[in-house]
């Protein structure tokens, strides 16, 4: 069972306005085994709603519209659904009563416009909307094929705000959609790894995933990992769980400790459950990054247990007051150099105590470095140090793009450093 859920409304084709409701609708249709395979976002036009609708109605055998059900005359998804079933709308005199009723309570005259949002598809059962005006719509039907044979299609007219979508379809859609449609259950994995191109991962993986052909697998690529998501459906839960398992082990054992996530942890989250796992602490100096690793790491609810703190050093005096850097190096090496990021890490360690020490320091642009050593240094160079009680490791990256992605791909690479070294 595949979905396709059109949004209505020429407000999603601008900058200011986005689609969410799709997002709340998928969720919710997973849970009942239907994957959503389209989304499309179509203005108040007419001619353009029942073209989408059409071709919605084609391709897939759930289609959900949301929004559209207004007052006004740029509320069309009524009529453009019934145009492209080729069905009546007729007025349903309870609903024109409870317009009426709403009107009345609040001592107002019911404008003429708003009785068209009595207008129901015929053969379709009203889902009562006690958040709003408009009501949503139900209709399972029969629509026939390129051969005249007849396809069973469900077709749900749902209003756009959130607070009247969400309780109609978790309270009236889903157990009618869950009574009506033929037993499924969704799997789902995601597998995450850090710092490793999108070729090679799917160099290397496609060749297992293409066996599992009952698996729908996609590869991601975010800031600094690529994940690879599996879905699988199944009559029964635990058969679509053992599938996505199978396969999430194969993978796992050809890509080995290059994935840092079986079951969708971020990478910080992976790193204080090693710290914790170790019995390890970590503390911070931080330089171009400003405290963003730290940030991340705080982000985790519990941290504090590992984490103990740490500094940001962002000029040279810092440098020395808060991680003991002595200025004499600091003034030769220059603040983005291997001697400073070696010397930022063994110093945080030894002022805090912690197990280990990790320091950040480089150019993030947009401008050069600082008069001096660092001068003629190019934007994106960093300097990670790494120290515990026996050694520090001191790793150079060369980071491209804007000053907002060097620092976040430093703090990335700071962590998958931490990560493989208590591995």
């Amino acid at each position: 069972m595949i979905a396709e859920i059109i949004a209505a409304g020429s407000e999603m084709l601008t900058p200011f306005r986005q689609d969410t409701n799709s997002l709340y609708l998928t969720d919710g249709l997973n849970d009942l085994g239907v994957q959503v395979a389209f989304k499309t976002i179509v203005g108040d036009n007419l001619a353009h709603l029942t073209g989408a609708a059409r071709i919605a109605i084609s391709r897939a055998d759930v289609v959900i519209f949301s929004g559209g059900l207004g007052p006004t005359e740029d509320d069309l998804t009524r009529e453009a659904a019934a145009a492209a079933l080729n069905i009546q709308l007729h007025p349903d005199p309870a609903i024109l009563t409870q317009l009426y009723k709403r009107f009345a309570a609040r001592q107002m005259v019911m404008p003429p416009n708003n009785s068209k949002q009595a207008d129901v598809l015929a053969g379709a059962v009203v889902l009562e909307n006690i958040n709003g005006s408009a009501p949503g719509q139900f209709l399972d039907t029969t629509v026939p094929d390129a051969d005249g044979k007849p396809i069973r299609k469900i077709i749900i007219l749902l209003p756009g705000p959130p607070k009247e979508l969400n309780p109609l379809f978790d309270h009236q859609v889903k157990p009618r959609l869950a009574a009506s449609l033929p037993a499924r259950h969704l799997a789902k994995r995601m597998l995450r790894m850090a710092l490793i191109p999108e070729s090679h991962v799917d160099a290397r993986t496609a060749p297992i995933y293409k066996q599992y052909t009952d698996i729908e697998t996609t590869i991601l690529a975010a800031a600094g990992e690529i994940q690879l998501h599996f879905v699988c459906a199944k009559p029964t839960l635990a058969e679509a769980r053992h599938r996505v398992d199978e396969l999430a082990e194969k993978i796992e054992a050809e890509m080995e400790d290059t994935i840092f996530s079986s079951h969708g942890e971020s990478l910080e989250e992976v790193v204080l459950l090693n710290l914790g796992l170790r019995d390890l602490t970590l503390a911070t100096a931080e330089s171009c990054t400003g405290g963003l690793l730290a940030e991340r790491l705080t982000a985790i609810p519990g941290s504090s247990r590992y984490f103990l703190g740490g500094a940001v050093v962002y000029s040279d005096a810092l440098k020395t007051t808060f991680a003991d850097v002595p200025s004499e190096l600091v003034a030769t090496k220059g603040p983005v150099s291997p001697e400073v990021a070696r010397a930022l890490a063994e110093g945080i360690r030894a002022r805090t105590g912690a197990s280990l020490g990790i320091s950040i320091t480089g150019i993030a642009g947009p401008g050069p470095g600082a008069p001096g050593p660092d001068a003629q240094k190019p934007i994106g160079l960093v300097y990670i140090g790494l120290a515990d009680a026996y050694q520090t490791q001191v790793k150079e990256f060369n980071l491209f793009g804007d000053r907002e992605r060097i620092r976040w791909w430093a703090s990335q690479n700071a962590l998958e450093l931490i990560r493989r070294h208590i591995l």
